[in-house]
């Protein structure tokens, strides 16, 4: 991966939008060559796919719960279990099996805390967890979904 793939990747990062000639002109190459260039970054999985990111808070998903989730029970089975829960609520955005205190880790967006209650009970009755604590976060201090390129 050299500067102009970086640079590309920058770009759309920023705004998925922008047309090929926005981007061949920001970058420095003519059309054909940054084509080919997002071509093969698409071919290759490096772009994985193009979204529109949306707001949360205009689409009534207001609040973001951190659920730390510890359990006993380390098997296939259960993993196949909750990953089949998590991939099913549409309230889980994003879903960690981690290191350290705690064993997977869900971020959920609900209205409010009512809807919070209702998707924690069927969170609970889905698979034995020996311990669920929630963090609510009361501000968003940095949001980004772009992925640092100062490493490849």
């Amino acid at each position: 991966m050299d500067s102009f793939d970086k640079h590309i990747l920058s770009l759309l990062q920023q705004n998925s939008s922008l047309s090929l000639a926005e981007i061949s002109e920001h970058v420095g190459l003519s059309q054909t060559p940054c084509w080919r260039r997002i071509q093969h970054l698409e071919k290759t999985g490096v772009i994985r796919k193009r979204v529109a990111l949306l707001d949360s808070k205009q689409l009534n998903v207001g609040l973001t719960v951190f659920v730390n989730l510890k359990t006993n029970q380390h098997n296939p089975e259960w993993v196949d279990s909750v990953n089949h829960f998590a991939s099913g609520s549409p309230e889980v955005t994003e879903f960690y099996r981690m290191s350290g205190d705690t064993d997977y880790l869900l971020k959920v967006l609900v209205p409010d805390m009512a809807a919070y209650d209702q998707f924690y009970k069927k969170l609970i009755s889905q698979a034995g967890f020996s311990d669920v604590s929630s963090s609510f976060a009361m501000e968003q201090m940095k949001y980004s979904t772009e992925i640092p390129l100062t490493h490849c």
